[in-house]
């Protein structure tokens, strides 16, 4: 028998799996990309990232979150046979005020969490679809919620609120920060391999189809550039990130457009995929020669050097900037264009480094990291720390 804590991290057209073992070495990793579609596929890979054969599948395999999971599930049992689940931990993008730490999920919080769905309209329903998948596969094994909003609580007031009545405040509209799951990881690996940068001033870029930057001094999240929903900020793949309220009375009163129309462009229709009318893939706009694409792509790269630079004055300084996320970790050219003209910040990188991917990218007085990111040992560890509170 083999016993192992399986970690899920259900997005609106993504999965991804992790198994660990009961001591929090990686088993195997899976990644279901593009649910719902006709190129939707499934990539495992095992605990040394070699990929593990996938069998035969139709296409209905991953029509839906649970389709994928229950696809993948069985892909573990073929590999590691005898495998009995003790746990399941769960990535759940919005905690509210109240959830500042993982807890083990009862009907009464899935209540609780389902009511903050109008907060994360994009996420929280698939995060909490998956749970259900889980429950409904795993009857009886405790399912633990990891939450991203969770790493951003503490927040001084003036990060976390907005210039409203403060009875808006109170009933919780605020700015919760979001890829605290993400930023929980490199926060500690920062700690780990680099104390002296870990208690300074780090900018983290968390690039990727959703998009974010959070400030850390001293190891504590100061401020992050997602405010109350996972739209604000940076442009995203279809999200359009910062976007003045204006605009959104002209489109109500000029354009007829109701709350769901404003809903479906905001969270899917904007971003990379508006602006370029081209795809919402970085790697897709990077390999085309449309002008359309080279904006999006220059209008990614702006915004990101300037939150850097609204983050630096936050914290009254930066010491270092790392890099994580898809593109984060793996687009050299993005890097290099938010870093080009941040020499003024004390920002200067190595182009061989840079090309290569190598971990410390820098060669100017502010440290310049590419720190892949690992959410999935973030919740492994969580539902391991949890799973040891429970009776046995």
């Amino acid at each position: 028998m083999t016993r192992a804590i399986l970690t899920l991290n259900s997005g609106s057209s993504s999965l991804k799996l992790g198994l660990f073992t009961e001591a929090l070495e990686t088993m195997a990793l899976a990644h279901v990309d593009r649910i719902g579609r006709r190129e939707a596929a499934m990539k495992i890979r095992d605990a040394n990232g070699a990929d593990l054969p996938m069998p035969p599948h139709a296409p209905n395999d991953f029509n839906t979150n649970a389709a994928a999971l229950r696809t993948a599930l069985e892909v573990f049992r073929q590999d590691f046979p005898g495998l009995e689940v003790v746990a399941v931990g769960h990535r759940v993008v919005h905690g509210g005020k109240s959830h500042g730490a993982p807890v083990r999920l009862t009907e009464e919080i899935m209540k609780d969490l389902a009511r903050l769905a109008a907060f994360a309209p994009l996420h929280q329903p698939h995060n909490l679809a998956g749970v259900r998948a889980a429950v409904d596969t795993f009857p009886g094994v405790p399912n633990i919620a990891c939450f991203d909003t969770a790493f951003h609580h503490g927040h001084p007031f003036v990060a976390d609120t907005f210039a409203l009545p403060r009875r808006y405040y109170e009933k919780g509209l605020r700015r919760y920060g979001f890829h605290g799951l993400s930023y929980h990881y490199i926060n500690g690996e920062l700690e780990r391999t680099e104390p002296a940068l870990h208690a300074g001033r780090v900018v983290v870029a968390h690039l990727g189809s959703g998009a974010s930057m959070c400030a850390i001094k001293g190891g504590q999240s100061m401020d992050s550039t997602m405010g109350f929903s996972a739209i604000d900020g940076l442009p995203m793949g279809t999200r359009t990130g910062q976007i003045d309220p204006g605009v959104l009375l002209y489109l109500m009163d000029e354009e007829g457009l109701d709350s769901h129309a404003i809903s479906d462009l905001l969270y899917k229709e904007s971003g990379l995929l508006g602006m370029s009318g081209i795809s919402n893939d970085m790697r897709t706009l990077e390999g085309s020669d449309e002008p359309a694409a080279e904006e999006a792509i220059s209008y990614f790269a702006y915004r990101i050097r300037r939150e850097i630079g609204a983050l630096s004055a936050a914290m009254g300084g930066l010491d270092g900037l790392v890099f994580c996320g898809g593109i984060g970790e793996n687009s050299a050219n993005i890097r290099a264009r938010v870093c080009e003209e941040l020499g003024w910040l004390g920002i200067e990188i190595d182009a061989g480094a840079n090309l290569g991917h190598q971990r410390d990218i820098s060669k100017g007085k502010v440290r310049v990291l590419v720190i892949p990111t690992n959410e999935e040992i973030v919740i492994a560890r969580a539902a391991a720390a949890v799973l040891e509170t429970l009776p046995a």
